[in-house]
């Protein structure tokens, strides 16, 4: 664990063993990823698209060029802008450039990875590059659930100004 991405005060999954929790140590590896994917998705859920792709920027970038959580963090920041062009600015085109991107990043990335469903992220965003409108009401599954944000979840986007 790299000590600029620890975080004693992030808890563990509500379930599951997802990769990047430490079940033997009773954390994560990453504790400010795991901290900003739970924002990020809740902030995704909530429609807040702009907001959630700032969580999973702001973390992308304690981490080198390849690593598994950098790949992770890149694909869905590109998850966060396909669905902010497609839902803001009605603009599919764009959306599908995003989602290709998103699937490369996505690819090799463990399909329970920090407690995302990536499993299912990456087979609606295949889907949606045919059909755009499997994405409305879709949610990101984290944990098992389908988490939505709270003010708490806003104001962490918001410090990240």
């Amino acid at each position: 664990m790299d000590d600029h991405t620890r975080d004693p005060s992030v808890g563990p999954p509500i379930s599951g063993n997802p990769a990047g929790w430490l079940p033997g140590e009773g954390r994560w590896e990453h504790d400010t990823l795991r901290q900003a994917t739970v924002h990020g998705v809740r902030l995704y859920n909530a429609g807040e698209f702009h907001e959630s792709h700032d969580c999973f920027e702001d973390e992308w970038y304690n981490y080198g060029s390849g690593r598994p959580e950098s790949k992770f963090l890149h694909g869905m920041v590109q998850v966060a802008a396909g669905a902010y062009k497609h839902f803001d600015f009605e603009d599919d085109g764009g959306m599908r450039s995003l989602f290709r991107t998103a699937l490369q990043y996505l690819h090799g990335v463990p399909n329970d990875y920090y407690g995302v469903d990536v499993l299912d992220v990456r087979t609606k965003l295949t889907n949606a590059l045919d059909d755009p409108t499997v994405l409305h009401g879709w949610q990101i599954a984290l944990d098992g659930e389908r988490p939505t944000a709270t003010e708490v979840d806003v104001a962490y986007a918001e410090s990240l100004e």
